[in-house]
């Protein structure tokens, strides 16, 4: 016997629906996809056919990290029709997990338009190709990376990549061969050869993983580069390759500017269901999480796991912590991570930056002194020291110990006579402690004239201009400095002030305003007597 719903039944349904659906919008809004995740898959229950709800169930399945879910939704999304590249990806993902390359082939061909994610399916193809391939234990996998290698446009990576793939098949001879014949010409390709380097040496290949180490130009001089400092691991699998193939265009999306963050993550997710212990892939998701706001997510990647994390992931967990508002236990965790040796100097950047911001000057000047004695004599070396020196000047400075600070500033300038951010500093400081007015304007308008569209040396020229009685000069540089950085509460207090001096109360009180929205404590005390009293020599901007 058929029982129909009764009208009150189905307006509770009607009304339990819209506040799943309320609910799932809001808990998007906020950036909690495990939350909104929750909601959809209510909803579904109720509005299964609701358009639009297996592709937002997706998204947010992938954005929490939930393989289960975004693999249902996908094959829903598929088997409808709805063919569309993150689907496609992670039925990929699913296929290669149960190593069914029969069903891992048939994903791979089973988009036939050619809109939307083609352009950034054409980028995996070859490789997952050749990766499916030798799970199927085919011949020649390698045959897509080197057709994809045109001689017109050759591709290092992709000639690296096959020579990963046929260690992978056994061909140690051949992948030998074919490594010592490429030429690295770019950051994607160095980043390839560490681990086909690591891989040959897993292979018993120590002699041809050095030959290649040689040429990796980018893991010379201590390896600045974050992802080189992540530890070489061999690449040994399908899964393998084609998670440490994501994670290097996970981390190339995100280096990608104006770029969405949906996409790097999407990669990077691919890559951590496929193989989760690979430090790179690991790295990689963890940039793609905090790009898109989740960073309580990208801290967990960091915690509590069984293995001690590499120096440049604890580093990067030190900064997570800083952002997030614990900076002495940032600072106190980086400065452990910095002291290893042999020193790594992008590490000690790092720590000097997080001590910094944690107020800890002692900490920030052990950083520069660890950072100074790793200091050679080249161009390169030389613009650091100068860098170094304005930053100790710096710490000094909010000590007020300008005597200790000028011999630091003036040591930078003659580094760096040339370096107009030096030039901008050493002037500035002295300026607004009004120290020999003459060089100091002199040297703020050395460094406008070779950056004179730089926000923050127009605002100092403009500044030096109203501090030295030429206000009428000083207005036109302050109001194309405030252009250039309009939530730059120093510089919109500047323009506050020469507009006051020059007649021009009404426009004064207006940017004051607009300044105190954004100002500081001690800042937003002068706004406020300035905007009761007018500007007075105590209220003026320091």
């Amino acid at each position: 016997m058929l029982i129909l719903a009764s009208p009150a039944s189905a307006a509770d349904d009607n009304s339990a629906a819209l506040n799943a659906l309320v609910k799932a919008r809001l808990a998007e809004e906020a950036g909690e996809p495990e939350a909104a995740l929750s909601a959809l898959a209510t909803l579904a229950s109720y509005s299964p056919a609701l358009p639009g709800l297996r592709g937002r169930i997706l998204e947010q399945a992938i954005e929490a990290g939930d393989l289960t879910a975004a693999r249902s939704a996908a094959a829903q999304l598929w088997q409808g029709g709805d063919r569309r590249f993150d689907a496609q990806l992670v039925l990929l993902v699913d296929a290669i997990r149960r190593a069914d390359w029969k069903d891992a082939q048939a994903y791979m061909g089973g988009r036939a338009d050619k809109t939307g994610g083609d352009a950034i399916s054409r980028l995996i193809q070859p490789t997952l190709n050749a990766w499916i391939d030798v799970g199927a234990r085919a011949k020649t996998p390698e045959r897509h990376l080197l057709a994809a290698n045109v001689r017109l446009r050759p591709e290092p990576a992709l000639a690296l990549e096959a020579a990963l793939v046929q260690l992978a098949a056994g061909r140690t001879a051949d992948a030998v061969a074919l490594a010592d014949g490429v030429t690295l010409t770019d950051r994607t390709s160095q980043l390839v050869a560490l681990r086909v380097a690591a891989t040959l040496d897993k292979a018993g290949e120590g002699a041809a993983a050095e030959r290649l180490r040689g040429r990796i130009a980018l893991a010379s001089g201590g390896r600045e580069d974050p992802m080189l400092l992540v530890p070489d691991q061999p690449v040994s699998s399908p899964r393998g390759g084609i998670a440490h193939w994501m994670a290097l265009l996970a981390d190339g999306f995100a280096r990608t500017p104006n770029s969405s963050p949906k996409v790097p993550l999407l990669f990077a997710r691919a890559a951590y269901w496929l193989d989760d212990s690979d430090w790179t892939v690991r790295s990689a998701l963890v940039e793609a999480l905090d790009r898109n706001e989740q960073r309580r997510n990208a801290m967990a990647l960091l915690e509590g796991g069984r293995r001690a994390l590499p120096p440049v992931l604890d580093m990067r967990r030190a900064e997570l912590m800083a952002d997030a508002g614990d900076l002495a236990g940032a600072a106190k965790l980086a400065e452990a991570v910095a002291v290893q040796e042999p020193p790594v100097r992008s590490l000690l950047v790092r720590f000097a930056d997080i001590a910094r911001r944690s107020g800890d000057p002692k900490a920030a000047g052990r950083a520069y002194a660890r950072l100074e004695a790793t200091l050679g004599t080249g161009e390169d070396d030389s613009a650091l020291r100068g860098t170094l020196l304005i930053a100790r000047a710096e710490l000094l400075l909010q000590s007020d110990a300008w005597d200790d600070a000028e011999p630091l500033l003036e040591k930078a300038v003659a580094l760096r006579p040339d370096d107009a951010a030096v030039l901008n500093f050493a002037g500035y400081s002295a300026l607004e402690r009004r120290k020999d007015v003459k060089t100091s304007l002199a040297r703020i308008e050395a460094a406008w004239n070779q950056e004179p569209q730089n926000a923050s040396i127009t605002d100092s020229l403009g500044w030096a201009y109203f501090l030295t009685g030429r206000v009428e000069e000083a207005v036109p540089l302050l109001e194309k400095a405030q252009r250039g950085e309009p939530e730059n509460p120093v510089i919109v207090e500047h323009l506050g002030d020469a507009y006051w001096k020059v007649g021009r109360k009404f426009q004064a009180r207006y940017v004051w305003r607009a300044a105190a929205l954004l100002a500081e404590p001690e800042m937003a005390t002068r706004l406020e007597a300035k905007l009761r009293d007018g500007l007075t020599p105590a209220t003026t901007a320091p």
